[in-house]
Order: structure tokens, then sequence, then C-alpha cells
């Protein structure tokens, strides 16, 4: 029985890892991690039986009454950062699936690495915060890192016989989102609910609001940048709106090179779980026979400017696209929050960029204290923002 960890099993990728585990029939989860959903979390523990658990510091007490309900075996429950780090590097674990969502996964991911994990990536913060420190400690410890992101995944699918020299190009696909054909004006005006409707994904919140903003097109560019060695300029973006083209690789003879499939998480969590092999899933195939068109077009960033913030983050290098990530998180949850309008995400990402040096990344504290320091720089500009309007009123 192969054996893995989960970090961020309550949310849509853990689920749907659990479920491919459920499918695949010989692997076992020997620990787990997940935030606040305690009744959720005591269910997958009760049916899953990890050794080592993590939750939130204010949850355990919870979540230990919630398996006392469900009679179920009691493990090692751990909370917070050094949690998430003992589920990340348990002793046992061949893979681990990196799934939270943020900064928050960026040290017990790293640690995984170092301890010499593969690692099934789907926090891609990890690699946009410290691209250079998480490849450097792969190089060191022999650990694979897989990418669980459709797209990224689809890259690797690409790429798997191909000479790094024959490739002129890496295109990732974007749905465009929910407001792929609305106006300026409706992008400024939109609601919660809508920019919360994507149109092929379910995904949590926060990727979801990146995906309106296309933000998450430019967060993959960085990481595709650390995933497979290629630079900025070799990068490019397509909006697909069907999203069954997950993406694509432009070789130097002019030959594209695409992976296509159903618009379902479940295949990409599974091609990281069993590489090099590959397994029949649980999945409907893809009907060719019921596709109608494949639309590709040139994604706005006038409308999307959040994607050319990506693109200068990359170019600039070093800790610019930690800043950028620390300022975004805190800009969505600002939206969410109903603190700031969706369209005011992009200029308050800019703001703190603008107000940031790039520097060397050097190591994980130098890492850790610029990411403190954006999400610090967007606060106060938030705060003032909202200082004027109430001086307005």
């Amino acid at each position: 029985m192969k054996a893995i960890s989960i970090l961020g099993s309550t949310g849509s990728i853990g689920c749907n890892t659990l479920q491919v585990i459920d499918h695949l029939g010989d692997t076992r989860v020997v620990a787990m991690a997940a935030g606040r959903n305690v009744v959720k979390f005591a269910e997958q523990i009760a049916k899953y039986k990890p050794e080592v658990v993590s939750c939130d510091a204010d949850c355990a007490e919870d979540l230990s009454r919630e398996l006392h309900a469900l009679r179920a075996a009691m493990p090692n429950i751990e909370t917070g950062e050094s949690g998430l780090i003992a589920v990340a590097t348990h002793a046992e674990a061949e893979t681990v699936v990196s799934a939270t969502v943020g900064a928050v996964g960026f040290v017990p991911t790293l640690r995984a690495i170092e301890a010499g994990k593969r690692v099934a990536l789907a926090n891609k913060e990890t690699l946009v915060m410290a691209g250079e420190l998480m490849t450097a400690a792969a190089q060191n410890s022999g650990a694979e890192i897989l990418p669980v992101d459709s797209e990224h995944n689809a890259i690797h699918q690409c790429l798997r016989g191909e000479r790094h020299s024959e490739v002129k190009r890496l295109i990732l696909t974007a749905s465009g989102g929910p407001f792929r054909e609305k106006t300026r004006e409706q992008i400024a005006s939109a609601t919660r609910e809508e920019a919360l409707k994507h149109p092929s994904w379910t995904m949590g919140e926060k990727i979801t609001i990146d995906s309106a903003t296309l933000m998450n097109k430019g967060l993959e560019v960085i990481e595709a940048k650390w995933l497979f060695g290629f630079e900025a300029d070799q990068i490019s973006v397509v909006v697909h709106p069907q999203s069954v083209v997950h993406s694509m690789v432009e070789m130097v003879d002019g030959s594209i090179i695409a992976q296509m499939g159903v618009t379902d998480m479940k295949h990409a969590i599974q091609y990281a779980l069993t590489y090099p092999d590959r397994r029949e899933n649980c999945l409907a195939p893809l009907d060719l026979s019921k596709l109608s068109r494949l639309d590709f077009e040139e994604p706005d960033l006038d409308r999307f400017p959040c994607l050319s913030l990506a693109y200068s983050a990359l170019k600039a290098g070093g800790t610019m696209p930690a800043v950028l990530n620390a300022a975004n998180e805190i800009a969505v949850k600002a939206f969410l929050d109903g603190r700031i309008k969706l369209h005011e995400i992009a200029p308050l990402n800019a703001g703190v960029m603008q107000a940031h040096s790039a520097e060397t990344v050097a190591d994980l504290e130098t890492v850790l204290r610029v990411d403190q320091w954006a999400r610090n720089a967007a606060e106060k500009l938030i705060a003032v923002k909202a200082n004027s309007a109430a001086l307005a009123n």
C-alpha cells in the first residue's frame, strides 16, 4: 500500500484526492491537515484513520469532541504550522498532496520537499513565493514536484519525452472566468456572488476570485517558470472558454502538443499520484463527438490587469512575486469581506508592488519577512481608501 499525507483535506482538491484514493484502492492516508471545517474533517478521519492530523489551534477541542461522537479511533492531533509540518513530513508518507489555500502551505510544503517526499502540488502560492528555494531544495533532496493544477499538469504531460531545447513556448489556457464578456463597468460593479460563479470549475472562494480577475493565471505563469524552467517570454496565456484543452506546448518546428480532457480535477490528481504510470480513472471519457467548437482568444489586459502584474513581478524577480502574492491574498479577502470592489484588487496589488524594491531570495526568513511586509502594506492601503471614502461622505 502506498502511503500519502494530505494538506488541506476538506477543500476541493483534498476531497477530490480522497475520491481518487478510494478509486485506486492501493493507497492509505497516514496524515491529514485541515483548517476549521471540523465536522467534515472528523468524518474524513473516521473513515481514513490517519495516524496524525492537524487543524487550527482553536478547533482542536471541537475536533476531539466530534471524533468521540463518531466513536472514531483517536489520532495524534497537532495544531498550527507545526501541525502542518508534522503532516507534511510524516515518516511513512511517500507522497504529500499540498492543497492548502494561500501562503499557509508554504513552509510545510518546503519541509516536505526537504524531506525528499514526492509533492503533488496544488498550492501554487508555494512556487510563486519562493520558486528558487523550492526547486533548489528539491534538487538537494531528490524530491519530485508534480503539478496538480490542471494547466501545469497538462504541460507536464505534453513535455513527456520532449527535449527542453526543442520547446518554443508553453501555452496556458484560461477559461476567462465569469467576466470574460463583461465590460469594465460591469466588472467594477460586480458582486461577491457574481464573482464566485465560475463557468467551468467548482473551486474554493480564493481561487475562484483569482480566476475572475485572471490573477490565478498570472500566478500560474510564475509557477510555470519554476516547474519547467522557461522564462516569462516563453510562457503565453490564451483564453479558452470551453476548458477542454487544459494547456499546450509549442515546439520550435511549429507543432503544438495539447492535452485535452474532461473538466474534473480528479484526472490531474490521479496523474500526480500514480506517475509515471497511468491507471484507469473513475471519470467518464471526453466525448469528442459532442464538441461543437474550441475557441481561443487573447486575454484582455485592459480589463484584467492582474495578469500583466504577474508578468511584471516575474520579470522583476527576487521577492517581487512573493509581494504580489501576499498583497493579492489580502485584496481578495477584502473583496470577499465587502471592503473593496473587484476592480480595486489590481490597483491595490500594483500599489504594494510599487512600494517594494525586489530583494534576492536568500533564505526562508527573507521570504517570510517580505510576505508579512506586503500584507501590512496592503492593509494600510485598504485603510487609507476606507478613510478617504468616509471623509467623502
